[in-house]
């Protein structure tokens, strides 16, 4: 959709960006949490996202992979953010809560719509209200966009409850509250209008920020 909106525009609206402080892993309490490492092999650390992942290209998720989760895990939970949108907070590109504890990665192409979930995870709703991976489609001249992939060990849930069918970001929110054991991040570049480099690389080890 964004990438129909002429240079001018996009370059006019430069200035206007949603902002890291309003990320997900900004907004929730995880004081002395531990440090994930999350990396994919499609990008380095800050690096550029391959058009493949983007509405430039195939638009599939791209592969992910972890180390870190702490004993005593119940589950993983991955939240997916624009932090540079145009809009009053970042955009929401996928969310997948229910990852088993003893997964290492998410293949290419796993965030898709699952209904009520599949083998125990269960992708939520984007910022377009569909479940599964949203492309990045930044405005063209808009500059670059931070997509910041974010990923969380909670313990057990006991009273948590969200929508079984397609959790948003506020079910998310609260899934979290008083949970997170250990969390990282991973940043990947995209950007219309301007030249960028495409880089290769492994993973990263992010100090979690605190709310």
């Amino acid at each position: 959709m964004l990438e129909k909106l002429p240079h001018w525009l996009g370059a006019a609206l430069r200035p206007l960006r949603a902002g890291h402080e309003g990320l997900t892993i900004c907004k929730v309490e995880h004081d002395g949490a531990g440090l994930l490492t999350l990396s994919s092999p499609a990008f380095a650390p800050g690096g550029r996202l391959p058009p493949r992942f983007t509405a430039d290209g195939e638009g599939l998720s791209p592969p992910l992979f972890w180390s870190g989760v702490p004993e005593g895990a119940d589950s993983l939970v991955l939240v997916v953010e624009d932090a540079d949108a145009p809009a009053p907070r970042p955009l929401v590109h996928a969310l997948v809560v229910g990852i088993d504890a003893s997964a290492t990665s998410l293949a290419e192409g796993a965030i898709v719509a699952d209904g009520k979930g599949a083998e125990g995870r269960n992708v939520g709703r984007n910022s377009y209200l569909a479940e599964g991976w949203l492309p990045p489609d930044p405005p063209t001249g808009h500059g670059a966009h931070d997509y910041v992939f974010q990923l969380f060990a909670i313990a057990p849930a006991g009273d948590a409850a969200i929508d079984e069918a397609k959790p948003g970001r506020g079910d998310v929110r609260d899934l979290l509250a008083g949970r997170i054991l250990a969390s990282g991040l991973l940043i990947g570049t995209y950007s219309r209008g301007e030249e960028a480099p495409v880089e290769g690389g492994s993973g990263m080890a992010a100090p979690a920020p605190t709310s």
